[in-house]
């Protein structure tokens, strides 16, 4: 089942247990992915998503979180806080597993073996790589200075 079909099943459950904060954040999902569409369409292309797009999303949708809870936090509002949060917990249920450190350790290196990198120059095609196969797995925020530290 592709990422957008189980989504738009799990809103009609939703909908139907009236899981309000699930249902709200699930809608919140489709509305971004509606929004990807439109603008696919705008560009001239007129395909489907796909399931890496949507995790993509769904990742930066995971960050915009986070910086809110951290924002509302700072500024003593934590009921939104904790809906923040629990946003965070809904729309992770549909990423895949982040590596762990060792795991991303072991992606670089091998990724760098793979492409024969040696050098500075190598991170964009190390980066590219490790973004084609590990999107939604990985921080490229993190890994970006772990690839250039093992390249420098």
């Amino acid at each position: 089942m592709s990422l957008r079909a189980r989504l738009s099943t799990d809103l009609k459950e939703a909908m139907k247990a009236k899981d309000t904060m699930r249902l709200s954040t699930l809608r919140l999902i489709s509305a971004a992915i509606k929004d990807r569409d439109i603008s696919l369409r705008g560009e001239g292309e007129d395909r489907e998503l796909t399931d890496a797009e949507i995790t993509a999303i769904m990742t930066r949708m995971v960050k915009q979180r986070q910086d809110s809870a951290r924002a509302y936090e700072e500024g003593g509002r934590l009921e939104l806080v904790e809906r923040e949060l629990a946003e965070v917990k809904v729309i992770e249920g549909y990423l895949p597993r982040q590596l762990t450190e060792s795991e991303a350790h072991a992606a670089i290196e091998a990724e760098i073996k793979a492409l024969g990198a040696s050098s500075i120059r190598d991170m964009g095609r190390v980066m590219n790589a490790l973004k084609a196969r590990y999107t939604g797995q990985m921080d490229f925020g993190v890994v970006g200075p772990m690839v250039k530290a093992r390249l420098s």
